[in-house]
């Protein structure tokens, strides 16, 4: 399977070079505010899931943290690894559910970041998925995803996920909730469309 045909990609190749200026035109420290106090100070491994154009894997290694950044779209991921070409960033193609390439590494992280990426799971493939984040989540580690509500774009493939789905799947996966923020505005200025914000930690 070629990372163009992977569930969830559709419309991001094609429209790749109209995605990079506004995807970058976003601060990281705008977009991230509220769950900047989550971030450990300290370098840690961070996993960046849906990566995109690189933007907040390099936030992360400027930082200091260690990043695998995982795009299964090839266009971004080569935007992005030529616009952010450090050391710390280890780049991946890999995709949700089931991350068969990451999780053969064996490798834990003491943040995993998901914006922008959960919506675009069916409901299978939602349950799937969440326990193989919590297996890459680090014990004392966090979980961030961001569930968007608003339209779809023409040719992408989304779905509006409840906050409630959200933390009752990462419950059952050993996650419990730090942090839940509804009614969150875009940053791309759409009146249309809101955020939740989730965070999670694995407890020992």
């Amino acid at each position: 399977m070629t990372s163009a045909t992977v569930g969830g990609t559709e419309g991001y190749a094609e429209q790749a070079d109209a995605l990079v200026g506004p995807m970058d035109a976003v601060r990281f420290a705008d977009l991230h505010r509220p769950i900047l106090p989550l971030i450990p100070a300290a370098p840690c491994p961070v996993l960046d899931i849906g990566a995109g154009t690189g933007r907040d894997a390099a936030a992360f290694a400027a930082m200091g943290h260690t990043v695998v950044a995982v795009e299964p779209t090839a266009a971004l991921r080569r935007y992005a690894m030529t616009r952010h070409p450090s050391p710390a960033i280890a780049w991946l193609d890999d995709s949700l559910p089931h991350l068969a390439t990451l999780l053969s590494r064996g490798r834990q992280f003491d943040l995993v970041m998901l914006t922008a990426v959960w919506m675009h799971l069916d409901a299978a493939e939602r349950q799937a998925a969440m326990p193989n984040l919590a297996r890459l989540t680090a014990t004392g580690g966090r979980l961030s995803i961001t569930l968007r509500h608003g339209p779809v774009p023409a040719g992408r493939r989304m779905f509006d996920v409840s906050a409630t789905e959200t933390i009752a799947l990462a419950a059952e996966a050993g996650l419990q909730l730090v942090l839940r923020l509804d009614n969150q505005p875009s940053q791309f200025n759409r009146t249309d469309v809101t955020w939740t914000r989730l965070a999670f930690v694995k407890p020992a």
